[in-house]
């Protein structure tokens, strides 16, 4: 098949979409698909587009056997309602041309990538005029977690944008998202629960074991062997509510032998730090992302993992990160409402992890006080097991994947 992909990330990204993306055109490239791809410079979750790159150019490369169209966009420097709109309007309004350049090539399908909703418009047009298949895979309602943090006016123009979206959807000739309370959400807005299926994000469950050596860390970063530690790894966006680790952080700051890390950057990334000089925690410390090839050590290096949002997020994104901690099998915490994906997913599988509600720093100190208690260090051959069965029953790269390529060609 010719595969199309128009999405705003892209590999190298190592975090979020993009990293999904990249992983999904190479394993259709190496698969024998033919496999084109237009997308912004990488810029998550630093929100800065890396120096190989320009925001202000176009850029055509072959990574893996994939051809790949970067096109320019505004990428401001703290994203705010206003501005990240403007950010994501700008990669629509740039990658138009790009796409219609697509025609002589015969795409089979076009999947386009949700965030973000501007390039939609364009997509079923292209699809609609070449009469070619689309598709398209929600990894966030961005509508819905900007209105559900707070970060749009519920009113007119919420109303309004809703009922675009309504209308926009039900003319994909499919739609797949990456949760059940996600795909839930799809059903409801088309009304063609026939053309929504369930595709979710995976993990690489050959690189990210339970049996990594955690030493790599405590030696580049001088943490003692005898130092629990917590863990949150990934972008520090708004919309996770991070802040609840600086105060748990802050309730545990007189607690023996116990290390907060945040690793990662994002929009959040200078506040928090600020936030944490504030407090004077002695307890935490901030790292920036690692090489993807040091993923497992630092994953073992983690007593308790933290999968954070803030309310009203949860069903309408689903947090990456939880795949690669339960491929290790490691220990978490999750902050998500009992009716949530996250939550009926703690329900189901008693022990996979902790779930607690969410925005409640106080609660967040007391489970990891609790935890901590019956697991004072991380011992070799010892880690969650529920967690690991359901990665290596659910979350294969490989069985995700070639169930996409069988609905595709459906």
């Amino acid at each position: 098949m010719k595969i199309l992909l128009y999405g705003l990330n892209y590999a190298p990204e190592l975090t979020g979409i993009g990293k999904y993306s990249g992983e999904m055109c190479e394993w259709l490239a190496a698969n024998g698909h033919d496999v084109r791809v237009i997308c912004a410079p990488p810029y998550y979750p630093q929100w800065q587009v890396d120096k190989a790159y320009s925001r202000w150019h176009y850029h055509t490369e072959q990574r893996n056997n994939v051809t790949v169209f970067r096109c320019p966009l505004f990428v401001p420097q703290r994203p705010k309602t206003l501005t990240r709109l403007v950010h994501l309007f700008s990669f629509g309004l740039s990658s138009l041309p790009v796409l219609f350049r697509q025609w002589s090539w015969k795409p089979d399908i076009v999947m386009s990538i949700q965030p973000t909703s501007f390039c939609i418009p364009a997509t079923l047009l292209f699809c609609t005029l070449r009469g070619t298949k689309s598709l398209l895979h929600i990894q966030d309602f961005e509508l819905d977690a900007m209105l559900g943090l707070g970060m749009g006016k519920a009113g007119m123009m919420a109303k309004m944008a809703s009922q675009v979206e309504r209308w926009f959807m039900p003319r994909f000739d499919m739609i797949s998202t990456i949760s059940y309370s996600m795909l839930q959400k799809a059903k409801d807005k088309t009304s063609q629960p026939e053309k929504v299926f369930y595709f979710p994000n995976w993990v690489d469950t050959d690189f990210l074991t339970p049996d990594a050596n955690a030493g790599l860390f405590r030696q580049r970063w001088g943490i003692a062997k005898t130092t629990r530690v917590v863990l949150y790894s990934g972008n520090m966006g708004k919309k996770q509510g991070l802040e609840i680790i600086l105060q748990a952080a802050n309730l545990l700051n007189q607690e023996p032998d116990l290390l907060f890390l945040m690793i990662g950057t994002g929009a959040a990334l200078e506040e928090l730090m600020q936030q944490a000089e504030h407090l004077q925690l002695t307890n935490l410390r901030f790292y920036p992302l690692q090489p993807y090839e040091d993923l497992p050590a630092l994953m073992a290096l983690a007593n308790i993992h933290l999968v954070v949002q803030k309310k009203g997020a949860a069903d309408a994104v689903l947090p990456s990160k939880l795949t690669t901690i339960l491929a290790v099998g490691g220990d978490s915490v999750i902050t998500a409402e009992a009716h949530t994906e996250l939550g009926l997913l703690c329900e189901e599988y008693p022990g996979i992890a902790r779930c607690i509600e969410p925005e409640n720093a106080e609660v967040l100190a007391a489970t990891l006080r609790e935890m901590l208690l019956n697991l004072p260090l991380k011992a070799s051959g010892v880690y969650n097991k529920i967690a690991h069965q359901f990665a290596q029953d659910n979350l294969k790269k490989d069985q995700i994947l070639s169930r996409l390529v069988r609905q595709l060609k459906g």
